[in-house]
């Protein structure tokens, strides 16, 4: 099974509530910190949520 490699590249300074508390359930707190999810339909949602803050790419 596939993993995400999953990294915070912009701040969370000035996010909504629920976009800081999303990046905080897959385990990103500051710029640069990244995390290994694996890949599957919660994750992937969280993801969408706020991708745009985050660098993801798949690991095998």
């Amino acid at each position: 099974m596939a993993n995400l490699r999953i990294e915070l590249v912009k701040s969370l300074n000035g996010r909504l509530e629920k976009q800081v508390a999303t990046a905080h359930s897959l385990g990103l707190r500051k710029i640069g910190d990244v995390t290994v999810q694996p890949d599957n339909d919660p994750t992937r949602g969280k993801v969408a949520k706020i991708g745009y803050l985050l660098h993801v790419t798949e690991e095998k």
